[in-house]
């Protein structure tokens, strides 16, 4: 079994992820904290897409000003979600799971580039809550 990341699993598009981070008093968006990585989430029941979990991943030049910290923090949290994801990859013509779509976004907020297992440890806590919500 392969545990690849696909394409249909990013969240791409300006009014999705316009949504996410301009909805400070819809009741649908949830948010959490795990340091070192906040995570903004919702159930999307329009979308189309397959996959049971889209996501973002942003690290903000305003805390980590070196662009090659920046990629390897982007790399790590890729990672630590690909091993984490609760569901297999999509296969096509698979039977979706049951959970509902999730449009997740993924922030780092540390000042400084962490190590692979907190990253892990916080992106399996933020699963967990959102997948469970």
């Amino acid at each position: 079994m392969s545990h690849r990341l696909y394409k249909k699993e990013k969240l791409v598009g300006d009014i999705a992820i316009a949504s996410l981070f301009n909805a400070h008093d819809d009741s649908d968006v949830h948010s959490m904290l795990a340091f070192p990585i906040k995570a903004i989430w919702r159930i999307n029941t329009r979308r189309l897409n397959d996959a049971p979990v889209r996501f973002l991943i942003s690290v903000p030049k305003r805390r980590i000003r070196h662009a090659v910290d920046r990629v390897t923090i982007r790399r790590r949290i890729r990672e630590a979600y690909r091993l984490s994801r609760p569901f297999p990859p999509p296969v096509a013509g698979a039977q979706r799971p049951t959970s509902p779509p999730i449009d997740l976004i993924l922030i780092y907020v540390a000042a400084t580039p962490l190590p692979f297992p907190r990253l892990q440890r916080a992106i399996t806590k933020i699963l967990s809550q959102a997948l469970n919500n």
